[in-house]
């Protein structure tokens, strides 16, 4: 065999298999903010679905349709995505929670009980997974992790807005009711995974939601 030859053998062992075409073609083509948002789109998908800890960054860049080197540029790492997709959700959370309240400007009473008549239905339906923010808090055992601490802020941010509506509506007790509410508010989350889709509990929360408020804002809630 000739020097040439052996030379050419030895190069072609050694060459990396190049990434199938559809892939290259997919990753090729997205700028910086367009990657960013596909990966943080998949991710939210994945982390939502699946958990945090099941799904690896491998995962995400496939169903981002983006190069791996993409996510490193725009994230430093896993907890780096992990923490811009709880950034994500928490705006997410907190958009379905202003919407419902806008429905009855003016009437906190009401803006309290519209809220669990949305979130019964929302999570009422098929593929809800519940809290997402619940969800990474049984993921993450250490209280300390940045995680764990998001998600801290996020219950308290929810806990002050009830009380702030609490008051406006006449509560002889707002922060009971703010806690009592917020405590029923987690029954809906835990009841969407461990009941069937628009089972009793989760359906049954507006009605127990409207007895609170009735009872610490002394009359009747319209529904």
């Amino acid at each position: 065999m000739s020097e040439s030859e052996t030379s050419r053998r030895a190069g072609s062992r050694a060459a990396p298999r190049p990434a199938p075409a559809s892939r290259r073609a997919r990753g090729a083509h997205t700028s910086g903010p367009q990657a960013q948002q596909h990966l943080l789109s998949a991710a939210a998908e994945l982390f939502y679905r699946e958990g945090v800890r099941a799904v690896g960054v491998d995962a995400v860049v496939e169903r981002a349709g983006v190069n791996k080197m993409s996510l490193y540029r725009q994230f430093s790492s896993k907890d780096d995505l992990v923490m811009a997709y709880l950034e994500h959700k928490d705006a997410q959370f907190f958009g379905y929670v202003e919407k419902s309240f806008a429905k009855h400007p003016g009437d906190p009473a009401r803006q309290l009980q519209q809220y669990f008549d949305d979130l019964a239905a929302r999570a009422s339906l098929e593929g809800y997974r519940g809290c997402p923010f619940v969800n990474v808090a049984v993921e993450f055992a250490d209280t300390e992790h940045a995680a764990r601490q998001f998600v801290f802020r996020n219950k308290e941010r929810l806990l002050a807005r009830l009380t702030e509506l609490a008051t406006a509506a006449g509560a002889d007790d707002p922060e009971m009711l703010a806690n009592s509410l917020a405590l029923l508010i987690e029954g809906v989350y835990a009841a969407s995974q461990t009941y069937r889709a628009g089972s009793g509990p989760v359906l049954a929360a507006p009605k127990a939601a409207a007895r609170l408020i009735a009872a610490a804002c002394g009359g009747k809630v319209e529904r």
